[in-house]
């Protein structure tokens, strides 16, 4: 914070001339400028792992992951839930995102929606946000009003607060159980925070989705097992990712994947427990769908 201001609002000196350097000056400090940004990633890395942690706890006792943001927040992280559930097989009621002026803010921007705190509270409880659910709140100035009036809500309800901000000492760091300041410093357009900051949250909701359904079970290895295969190029990508976890022959792994009705995850208990799909089927339910745990004689180990 500088002069009440935050420091995602920053001017830098040394810039009036921007509008007259060439394209290729321009693109050489753009680039020099982004290339910050993981480190400054990586240098949340502990708070970033404890928030993961928690949220992971609260889906594995059958909760939601809330993203709300505003702007482009709330377009990056509508972009990351829309994600979730191709990727992870998960049912798009368990990643949702919430946003400043609704639906329509996510094609065309709706500036003022973000000031409206109450809407944000109202969002907040008409998602019927509870104690098992995990909000994550995006703000990279941390003082987003909707936002704001989000946390208060969730908090409210007894939810899991996160909040992604690009600035310290913020009000909706204050107001988080788990607060995750990544400080990128000013933009190279003044206040234009789609740029560094957004690359910030767009880094951190990868790692958040990421991570967390990894602690969940959704993969195995660095396999993307509970991919929902509705086009011929997710059904490849599950049929590699059943050869490479058993290193069956393509056509036994076709046969298993025909017997599994094209899931990746029976097919590859069924291959390396040589049990049939249905007994495959229900040793991962009954090892809470985690391929690795389901390979064990006692599910419950």
């Amino acid at each position: 914070m500088r002069n009440g201001q935050p420091v995602t609002e920053d001017h830098v000196s040394g810039r009036s001339d921007l509008d007259l350097r060439s394209t290729l000056e321009l693109v050489e400090l753009i680039n020099e400028e982004d290339a910050g940004v993981p480190a400054a990633v990586r240098n949340a890395a502990g708070p970033l792992a404890a928030a993961i942690d928690a949220i992971a706890e609260r889906l594995a006792r059958g909760g939601r992951l809330i993203y709300v943001g505003a702007g482009s927040s709330g377009r990056l992280a509508a972009v990351d839930a829309a994600e979730c559930g191709p990727t992870f097989g998960v049912p798009p009621e368990q990643v949702v995102v919430l946003v400043a002026g609704g639906v329509a803010a996510l094609a065309v921007a709706q500036e003022a929606a973000e000031d409206d705190d109450v809407a944000g509270a109202r969002d907040v409880e008409a998602a019927g946000v509870q104690e098992h659910d995990a909000v994550v709140l995006l703000s990279a100035s941390g003082g987003t009003p909707y936002v704001a009036g989000a946390a208060h809500a969730a908090r409210a309800a007894g939810a899991l607060t996160v909040a992604l901000v690009c600035a310290d000492e913020s009000e909706l760091g204050r107001l988080a159980d788990h607060e995750v300041a990544v400080v990128v410093g000013p933009e190279v357009i003044a206040g234009s925070t789609r740029m560094k900051a957004g690359t910030a949250q767009k880094l951190l909701l990868n790692t958040i989705s990421t991570v967390t359904m990894i602690r969940l079970g959704k993969t195995y290895g660095n396999l993307m097992v509970d991919v929902v295969a509705s086009n011929a190029k997710l059904r490849n990508r599950a049929r590699s990712a059943v050869v490479i976890a058993t290193g069956a022959a393509e056509a036994e792994v076709d046969a298993a994947l025909e017997s599994s009705e094209g899931d990746a995850k029976v097919a590859i208990v069924s291959l390396l427990s040589g049990l049939d799909a249905a007994s495959a089927r229900a040793r991962l339910a009954a090892a809470g769908g985690v391929v690795r745990r389901a390979l064990v004689q006692d599910p419950a180990q």
